[in-house]
């Protein structure tokens, strides 16, 4: 596995592990993270092995968001002329990239919150398929707190994910949101005691994903990100035509064969994404 320096990346058949390891950093954004987190999911989802990713973290914090370097550096928040002002555009739609990178993956990312999410890991988490976590995890939409307003997905993400108005209320206040309140909003899939039985209810969630035929999770993400962004009649036609392409008749045979024999089903892995240039 590559190594990188902002978080660990691990595979156990199937399911692939992210973890933020940083943990006397709270977790913290660094520069390289930025690059690293979209080349790694980029290379499972190419790689068609990944049935499920899972995203957590080290320590008593999920994430702080964003290092504090980043804030301090004068070279890198200059906005002095248009020109400057375009390069920071340009440079921070990158940022928005890397998370982007959850969705385009072709398998579902759960967020695994062990602790606090702040700032840019809410961004995060927003773009992730599922979302647990402990007591203890709350979470807050920071860059109001700071003189900015959320610009890395957010505010984009989050008003389909739980009520507007409540999307809204916690970016004005940037307030603390309790994992009691998300879950009872739907943000939150579960909320578990503490670590150990997060993994656990995490992983038997993973491993249940990950037993179905892959092409059609692919497929079912695709559905689903797609009626969130059109009309439902444009959503309808959408699913029929990916229908039409993903139809697999050996899959659905030996789903069939799996229940009938109450056994696990034997399903391929995805194809490989072989892009321009690659090796």
């Amino acid at each position: 596995m590559p190594d990188y320096t902002s978080f660990a990346l691990s595979e156990d058949g199937p399911i692939a592990r992210i973890t933020l390891n940083r943990p006397d950093k709270r977790n913290t954004m660094i520069p390289a993270f930025w690059r690293e987190l979209p080349e790694a999911v980029l290379s499972l989802s190419d790689a068609g092995k990944t049935r499920v990713l899972i995203l957590e973290a080290q320590g008593p914090v999920f994430t702080a968001g964003m290092d504090v370097s980043v804030f301090t550096d004068p070279n890198a928040l200059k906005s002095d002329t248009a020109s400057m002002r375009e390069a920071f555009m340009t440079a921070a739609l990158t940022l928005q990239d890397a998370f982007t990178a959850f969705e385009r993956a072709r398998f579902p990312v759960i967020a695994a919150m062990q602790g606090p999410c702040v700032g840019g890991g809410v961004d995060m988490i927003a773009a992730c398929d599922l979302r647990y976590a402990t007591t203890d995890a709350w979470m807050r939409i920071e860059e109001t707190n700071i003189g900015m307003f959320a610009d890395v997905g957010t505010l984009q993400r989050l008003p389909d994910l739980i009520p507007p108005g409540i999307a809204r209320e916690l970016a004005y206040t940037g307030e603390n949101l309790t994992p009691e309140r998300a879950e009872r909003l739907g943000l939150l899939n579960g909320v578990f005691e503490d670590e150990t039985a997060l993994r656990e209810g995490v992983d038997a969630v993973a491993r249940t994903i990950a037993s179905k035929p892959p092409l059609t999770i692919s497929g079912t993400k695709r559905s689903f990100l797609y009626a969130r962004d059109h009309t439902v009649a444009d959503s309808l036609e959408h699913a029929m035509t990916l229908q039409a392409s993903l139809w697999n008749s050996a899959d659905i045979m030996e789903a069939f064969a799996a229940r009938s024999e109450k056994r696990a089903g034997a399903f391929e892995d995805l194809t490989p994404v072989r892009r321009l240039g690659s090796e």
